[in-house]
Formats: structure tokens, sequence, C-alpha cells
């Protein structure tokens, strides 16, 4: 059974995760809590950021999130909450969003709504978790760029520069130090 739980630790750790809006808004819908769904599939769609898709291949899930679809289920939602004015003009704005204008499942689910037939919501397919890649995870481990550090100190006499070494800036007529006094 589904658990919004873990889906508010995904959004706790990246708010901006529009995927993860999306699931919790699906599991909020099967729970019967409307208003929380109708918020979150809002909230997906305003981090999809006027993107017509995010493709989360990179982050290790193999889905892509359209915007039509987070709309398609938006209305979905408002269909249970007798918003049936509502989710025609969501439908609507999901055909502008449509990729290609394929609108076949659109214009179905404007009929539907027109007779007053609730609508499924859309979802990330079953058993689709993140699953970052083994390379990416082994790469982990702490690296240290930088090396250990090294306390440098000058051996120039009165030298009040603090920094580093290539950074000194050379003035005219200073102290430069013979080549015994280096060594």
């Amino acid at each position: 059974c589904f658990s919004p739980q873990a889906f508010n630790k995904t959004i706790e750790k990246d708010n901006s995760l529009a995927v993860g809006y999306f699931q919790r808004g699906f599991v909020h819908l099967q729970l019967e809590m409307y208003e929380e769904s109708l918020s979150d599939y809002h909230m997906a769609f305003s981090h999809l950021r006027q993107n017509p898709f995010i493709d989360y291949k990179q982050l290790g899930l193999r889905h892509i999130l359209y915007a039509w679809e987070v709309l398609y289920s938006t209305a979905a939602v408002q269909c249970h909450l007798q918003q049936w004015q509502e989710a025609r003009v969501t439908l609507e704005k999901a055909v502008v969003w449509r990729p290609e204008r394929r609108t076949a499942i659109l214009e179905l689910a404007l009929e539907r709504v027109q007779e007053r037939l609730f609508l499924e919501p859309m979802l990330v397919p079953l058993r689709e978790l993140f699953r970052p890649r083994k390379k990416e995870v082994e790469q982990l481990d702490s690296k240290d760029f930088l090396g250990k550090p090294k306390v440098i100190s000058s051996i120039i006499p009165n030298d009040e520069y603090i920094g580093f070494e290539p950074l000194r800036p050379q003035k005219q007529g200073f102290y430069e130090p013979s080549a015994h006094a280096l060594r």
C-alpha cells in the first residue's frame, strides 16, 4: 500500500523535486485526501518551471514527468472535489502542453468531465524508484582535492603580506632576499 511519509521525506530533502510532489499527489488521491492531492499537483506543476517535461534519468529514475500529465491528474482530483468547470479548464490547459498536440486522451477526458465521470490520474509506473547508477554511488566517498594544509611563512623580514605566494603583489624597491638567505 502507498504511504505519503516516504514522499514527505523526499520532498524535505529537495523541495523543488516536481516528481516527488506528483507521486505524493497520487498517494493522497488514493487515500481520498483530495485537498492535499490538489495542492501537491499544483506544486508539481509549478516546479516544472514552465518546462514541458523534466527527464529524471540523470537522477536514476527512468521516468519523464510531462506537464500535461500533471495537469491531467490535477483535473482528476478536481473531479473528485466536484469542481467540474475547473477540471474542464485544467484539461484545456493540458492540451496546450501535450507534446506534438496528440490530444486523443485529453479529448476523451474532456468528454468524461462533460458527463461528470471521474478520471483516473496519471502516475509514475509502479516499481520505478530512484536508483542511482552503481558507478555514481561508488564515487560518493569523499575525496581530498586540495591535499593537506600547509603553513607557509615568509623568510623576508618585516613582510606583512598574508596569502599565497603566487598572489603576492610586487612593489618597486621591495626587499628581495639574497640567494644565501633563501637557502
